[in-house]
């Protein structure tokens, strides 16, 4: 307990984290869509912010779960795209995002998650080093 009454935040994480687990367990992984550009290229402006706003809030959680004992840069994502989004808004994401798919009609079966990764996290990880 901290001074103030709370529990440490890790264990608030890793039971919200549980219950979380728990009540997506019901919907199996079929039920659920891996989003793709041709989610996303028909998806409002509103719905794209979500889908973001909703990863950098994943990466938040596993950021302070890890933050006593953090793993390796090489053995988590966290780490890795928070270093590579650097100077990164929700709006310069969403452009590129936006952006790429047009350019790329014949490659909407691509993950969103895969697109940020190569277009974005590892262009800003390069420019980094």
């Amino acid at each position: 307990m901290s001074k103030f009454g709370f529990p440490k935040l890790s264990h608030a994480v890793s039971a919200t984290c549980m219950v979380v687990a728990l009540a997506c367990s019901s919907a199996g992984a079929a039920d659920v869509p891996l989003v793709d550009g041709t989610h996303w290229s028909k998806s409002t402006e509103d719905v794209k912010k979500a889908y973001l706003v909703g990863m950098a809030n994943v990466i938040q959680i596993e950021t302070a779960y890890h933050a006593d004992n953090p793993p390796p840069d090489s053995a988590s994502f966290s780490p890795r795209i928070a270093k590579g989004m650097k100077g990164q808004t929700l709006s310069s994401v969403l452009e590129t995002l936006d952006k790429w798919y047009a350019v790329h009609p014949d490659r909407l079966q691509r993950p969103v998650v895969e697109t940020i990764w190569f277009e974005i996290v590892v262009p800003g990880l390069k420019a980094s080093k």
